[in-house]
């Protein structure tokens, strides 16, 4: 069998990433972005200056490599004290402090990425930094002990998931007092060697039988930090809270990621469907995706109690799966499982997850919610692979990514005809086609959308996307009533799916409903705490349907600060809000940016368009006044 041969090398590895970002992110959107911006160059700079180099800067991590470990510690040091002076400047509650991890490792290159064993270790080795503060791995320590004016303390040894050995981990000590001291390094003498070991084998045996004694008495201490309530950003819900983390992608190929992604969010999906469960959304349990987080953290931040997390490896017609589901508050296992499965079999142990975490929270399920978790995905391999590959499409939202994801799911529905989870999810990119205006023929898109999401319930009657796709046609074609009727279906169905609850926001929205629809999109940000920039434009538009213009102009704002910026829309909807608030000149500038986007764009198109459909033709007529008086030619 042919093998790829890779490049590796040795290497000094710098991975850092902001603390508490997600915190800056939810207070000031905007305020933070450009601080990231600002201290990405920064440390870019740094990097180069100490003869580094860059390899990935997604969110507000940071990945760098080095060809010396003085170099990487040097160039990591000189970066915390730039970031610190600069967050001197700064209001308290705005500084973004760096946690920078350093190790000596392994690691194997793609083109101009990185990966491998180092880089882990590097990502590990970060997350037992503080903010502000710099942690290295042992063999970075050998590397630098007595070349750098530091001290340092030693943290002890630290396990690394798939790294068969512990790694020792230092302390970098910045403070002039510091420099030559050695903190916590404890290694006994030669002569004392033989006996320290007896001592310890005495001590683990005793050990042993002590938690041995523990386990079956009960009294077994939690083998983790455990999460404070009190610390929790968001209240906790009184139903069983849970969060998905990303599960692994342990294949060594990167390009496999939408394989364990897809899994991860099968399982999502499955467990959003129970109404006694409270699911965070796909949307911010990714936004741990590669990141050296504890559940301790990730609880307290997305406001949960339980947590799970696994990892996915396949190799062949192998796929090899673990899965654990930790209780947060008390820091321990409440269920745990190995999987070593055929590829065929994949949905069937996807089913046994969900069911296993169902019944380690102790969580009843109805006939009802049984079937809808076992009819979230299609059964033929070869076709689950390209309704993968659509789902990975449906992160960008653009008019060629939507025809792209339609011929995967076309492909998948090729491979398996008769499943009716697949002919919904093709129906949707029909709509987005008629709704956006992506399409010469929108009316023969929507008929397409409506048939598609009728023979799905034909067959499936439990589908809430169906519902919710039906909802959103016949918003379009502006059946209000019915828009309304089969959006209560969908949510009755699915809960705590959150997109799916802002998306049916909508309907309610242009049916003269547009408090529910604040409350709705209000729900679904609490079940998507990083939720996508689109909800924004859902709920400023409804604040603005209600009079609270000022509520309305901040989501808005927002929308457009995170929008593509290529597109027109948060323009043109802060455009006509601007005018209905009394704020002319700010409607006139984003009538201006509207045009620099769309130089055809006029009142008589959107009077045409499927944009604006409202139960009462006098909204739109509303709409059409504002965009006027702002200047958008006729």
């Amino acid at each position: 069998m042919a093998t790829q041969d890779f490049k590796r090398k040795l290497t000094a590895i710098l991975s850092a990433d902001a603390e508490g970002y997600s915190r800056l992110m939810a207070e000031d959107e905007e305020a933070t972005v450009r601080t990231i911006t600002a201290y990405r160059e920064l440390i870019s700079t740094v990097v180069q200056k100490h003869r580094g180099r860059v390899v990935d800067s997604p969110g507000d991590n940071i990945l760098a490599e080095f060809a010396s470990a003085v170099d990487a510690v040097r160039g990591a040091v000189e970066i915390q004290e730039e970031l610190k002076a600069r967050n001197s400047e700064l209001p308290q509650d705005r500084r973004m402090a760096f946690r920078i991890g350093v190790n000596l490792g392994d690691v194997i290159h793609e083109d101009e990425r990185i990966y491998g064993d180092g880089v882990n270790i590097a990502a590990r080795v970060e997350g037992l930094a503080d903010g502000g503060g710099i942690c290295i791995s042992g063999t970075v320590y050998e590397h630098i002990k007595n070349k750098l004016a530091l001290g340092y303390q030693y943290l002890g040894e630290h396990s690394v998931k798939n790294i068969p050995e512990p790694v020792r981990v230092y302390r970098v000590l910045m403070e002039p007092e510091a420099i030559g001291k050695v903190i916590g390094e404890k290694r006994p003498e030669p002569v004392q060697r033989m006996s320290a070991l007896a001592v310890v084998i005495v001590l683990l045996l005793l050990a042993g039988g002590l938690a041995i004694w523990k386990y079956y008495t009960g009294t077994v201490s939690p083998p983790m930090e455990v999460a404070s309530v009190e610390k929790m950003a968001f209240p906790l819900p009184k139903k069983p809270s849970l969060a998905v983390l990303p599960f692994d992608n342990l294949s060594g190929d990167p390009k496999q990621d939408y394989f364990s992604d897809g899994i991860t969010e099968s399982i999502i999906t499955a467990l959003s469907n129970v109404s006694n469960l409270f699911v965070i959304a796909r949307n911010s349990t990714f936004t741990y995706k590669g990141k050296p987080v504890k559940v301790q953290q990730v609880a307290e931040e997305l406001g949960v109690r339980y947590v799970l997390e696994g990892s996915v490896q396949r190799s062949g017609d192998r796929v090899r799966i673990t899965a654990q589901l930790i209780d947060a508050l008390k820091g321990h296992h409440l269920w745990a499982e190995n999987y070593d499965r055929r590829f065929g079999d994949i949905f069937a142990l996807q089913d046994d997850i969900t069911e296993n975490v169902t019944m380690a929270l102790q969580v009843k399920l109805t006939e009802g919610e049984q079937a809808r978790i076992k009819r979230g995905h299609t059964e033929n391999p070869e076709a689950y692979e390209y309704w993968l590959r659509g789902r990975e499409r449906s992160l960008s939202f653009t008019k060629e990514d939507n025809a792209q994801r339609r011929k995967l799911y076309e492909k998948a529905a090729e491979l398996d005809p008769n499943n009716s989870f697949l002919w919904k999810d093709i129906g949707w990119t029909y709509y987005r086609d008629a709704r956006f205006g992506w399409t010469d023929t929108p009316a023969q898109s929507l008929a397409l959308a409506e048939e598609l999401a009728q023979k799905t319930l034909a067959v499936d009657d439990y589908s809430a996307q169906a519902y919710a796709l039906l909802s959103s046609v016949y918003m379009v074609k502006r059946q209000h009533d019915k828009a309304v009727a089969y959006g209560e279906k969908a949510l009755a169905l699915a809960p705590n799916l959150a997109d799916m609850k802002a998306a049916v926001a909508v309907p309610f929205m242009y049916s003269g409903r547009p408090e529910e629809a604040i409350e709705m999109v209000k729900n679904a940000m609490r079940l998507n705490p990083y939720y996508p920039a689109w909800y924004l434009a859902v709920l400023g538009h409804a604040y603005r349907l209600t009079g609270q213009y000022e509520e309305a102009i901040t989501s808005l704002e927002s929308w457009r600060a995170r929008a593509n910026p290529r597109s027109a829309l948060p323009h043109l909807f802060l455009a006509f809000t601007y005018e209905e608030a009394g704020r002319g000149e700010e409607a006139q500038a984003a009538v201006a940016e509207v045009l620099k986007r769309k130089p055809k764009a006029s009142i008589k198109g959107y009077a045409k368009s499927k944009l604006f459909p409202y139960k009462d033709p006098a909204d739109i007529e509303r709409v059409l006044d504002s965009l006027r008086k702002a200047g958008l030619p006729e």
